[in-house]
């Protein structure tokens, strides 16, 4: 079994619906006898630029162990379902189950945020 790092990015529009994409792909991962090491969902985000017309996408970051031959089921599945937008899947050489520098950046910014709203309180 090797590792990967897989990042997709869903619809905008179909954003409230990303549970239910989410689910999918993790199941999908699981039912091919594979271990979800890392799961991290961003959120909604900019993309740096226009894909498909859009502005923003839902970007959802794993890290997984499974065999070569389901990474390309995997691949093929991201490739025919409409709500994901684009995807990148790296192969990596140990799994990886520490938080990302992406989402460290946003708890700071929000608890940044947090904090400013208690000094506002205070005074």
């Amino acid at each position: 079994m090797r590792h990967y790092e897989i990042v997709f990015m869903i619809h905008p529009n179909k954003s409230e619906r990303a549970n239910e994409v989410i689910l999918k792909y993790k199941k999908l991962i699981l039912d091919l006898s594979g271990k979800i090491h890392r799961f991290e969902d961003w959120g909604r985000r900019q993309l740096s630029y226009p894909i498909k017309k859009l502005d923003k996408a839902h970007y959802i970051l794993m890290n997984v162990e499974i065999s070569q031959k389901n990474i390309c089921k995997i691949e093929n599945a991201f490739k025919f379902d409409d709500f994901i937008i684009r995807n990148i899947i790296f192969s990596v050489k140990k799994a990886i189950s520490k938080i990302s520098p992406m989402l460290k950046e946003k708890n700071n910014i929000k608890n940044k945020q947090e904090d400013l709203v208690i000094k506002k309180i205070n005074l």
